[in-house]
């Protein structure tokens, strides 16, 4: 490399590690605001997020990057560029070319109101009261729409909203995806209904001390590989993780004092995405490249991990013991069959993260096909609940008594998340993917899941998915892992293999 581009390069290194500081920073105070800030506090933590977030913004469009990036992208050059900072490249130009077009005062504006939103969703939620959440909303949603007019689309308008979190989905492929996935599931469902062996989980229904919860939670964490030295748990209104860099990716859960999957299986499912983040290559830590490729295999790491594991047979194998050393007399009575099987209950429920795994795809498609209708301008924010509850019974089959069992459950709407949803059972399609190619690449994983071995799982993880962190694309990294574009046909045959065996059809 010249000498002249190797100066290019180290500037162009050193600017966006400044961008990256600025992430961590705005992260941190993102998580306290969440996770125990003042509640007299809030209203001016926005504004200096808002603050931090539009000088990030500013950093991204400047003259400085331009000129990096002309320099750097130009073929010759980028061919000769190492393969991480070509990946830093390719992400900056991407961003560029899009928030370029966005004038910064417009953006600030949004960052604050998202991050003014969150507060007033919990608020909101609280007091089952949507109309107080109304006009954040509807904000929220209007100045998405003024930056997919500025973005431009191609096909639905939701396109440009869907790329932002997996690139190379379209509403042309999750609609394929999601009626085979859709029907299969149904017909699944009512095959449970018609004629499988009743399940019985009446047993979760006691009292589960939250501290004891909370160790129990970070007991089986710590088991299957979430490091407490580069993390925390912590409480907060909806799980969430915070991955500020690999040494400090934070999680946090939810508890419930009469039923102890929620706070559970939340924590688990947020590990996943953490244990994802703390084992991103050390090469790559103050890069742009030093989190998730997508938000879609991001997911496919903690749904994996919650569901495919969490809720295994071998998995309980091992921690129903423990289970009962915490909590003996809640289970006294239950042996590990009756546990295993009411664990994986398939029942019709009001809320997403605490469905079960055939039904939470239903979820998800509710939520994706009313946020194409208010994308597209064919549902108003006022008919928000209505539309919600009539979904609900067209595909679950009730409806919920209220709006914060219902359409304020969410916080992503507030966070301005549109696109987001998607990524869940895209999550659920990839994991069932690498789940295949792990059978195959360690055909006796199971049986060291029941030992309580965890290490070579987490190994196999860590080399084909985790240490590249966002150097690959999705594509690359299913296909490096798989051999396949994404398919479903490997969540239907997961799913109906479990549930023929787990309610006997």
């Amino acid at each position: 490399m010249a000498k002249d581009l190797q100066s290019t390069v180290q500037a162009f290194r050193s600017f966006t590690r400044r961008m990256q500081d600025y992430r961590e920073a705005i992260g941190v105070l993102g998580w306290d605001l969440r996770t125990g800030a003042p509640k007299k506090g809030r209203t001016q933590r926005s504004e200096v997020i808002g603050t931090l977030s539009t000088d990030l913004f500013k950093m991204g469009i400047s003259g400085e990057m331009k000129e990096f990036l002309v320099e750097l992208s130009e073929p010759d050059t980028y061919e000769k560029l190492d393969p991480i900072t070509r990946g830093i490249v390719r992400e900056c130009k991407k961003q560029y070319e899009k928030s370029q077009l966005i004038p910064p005062q417009l953006y600030q504006e949004y960052v604050v109101l998202t991050t003014k939103s969150e507060t007033a969703w919990e608020e909101a939620r609280k007091k089952n009261d949507f109309a107080a959440f109304h006009p954040y909303l509807e904000k929220i949603l209007d100045y998405n729409k003024q930056f997919i007019d500025i973005w431009g689309y191609q096909g639905h308008r939701y396109n440009t909203l869907l790329d932002h979190y997996e690139p190379g989905i379209s509403v042309e492929t999750l609609d394929l995806l999601f009626a085979d996935l859709r029907t299969k599931s149904v017909a699944l469902l009512q095959a449970i209904q018609d004629r499988g062996q009743a399940t019985d989980a009446s047993f979760f229904e006691k009292t589960f001390p939250v501290d004891d919860q909370r160790r129990f939670s970070e007991f089986v964490l710590r088991k299957i590989g979430y490091d407490f030295e580069a993390g925390r748990l912590d409480q907060s209104a909806h799980p969430f993780a915070t991955g500020l860099n690999p040494g400090d990716v934070r999680v946090t859960t939810r508890f419930h004092p009469n039923d102890f999957r929620s706070a559970l299986f939340g924590s688990i499912h947020e590990a996943g995405h953490a244990i994802y983040e703390q084992n991103i290559s050390q090469e790559l830590i103050g890069t742009l490249l030093s989190e998730g490729a997508s938000m879609g295999i991001h997911e496919s790491q903690s749904r994996f991990l919650e569901n495919i594991i969490g809720r295994s047979h071998e998995f309980w194998t091992c921690f129903y013991d423990d289970l009962s050393e915490f909590f003996p007399e809640q289970f006294k009575r239950v042996d590990l069959d009756e546990f295993y099987r009411a664990i994986n209950q398939v029942q019709p429920s009001l809320i997403r993260v605490e469905a079960d795994e055939l039904t939470y795809n239903l979820h998800i498609m509710l939520r994706y096909e009313l946020e194409k209708a208010l994308i597209g301008g064919d549902l108003a924010v006022a008919d928000l609940p209505a539309a919600w509850n009539e979904k609900m019974k067209d595909y679950l089959g009730i409806v919920p008594p209220n709006d914060a069992d219902g359409v304020l459950q969410d916080v992503h709407w507030s966070g301005g998340a549109f696109g987001y949803f998607p990524s869940y059972s895209l999550g659920n399609i990839y994991a069932a993917q690498f789940e295949a190619a792990l059978r195959r690449d360690l055909p006796d994983y199971k049986e060291s899941i029941k030992r309580g071995e965890f290490s070579a799982i987490k190994s196999w993880l860590n080399d084909k998915i985790h240490k590249h962190g966002k150097l690959l694309e999705p594509k690359e990294i299913l296909s490096s892992v798989t051999g396949e574009s994404i398919n479903s046909k490997y969540l239907v045959e997961y799913l109906e293999n479990k549930y023929t065996m787990v309610y006997g059809l």
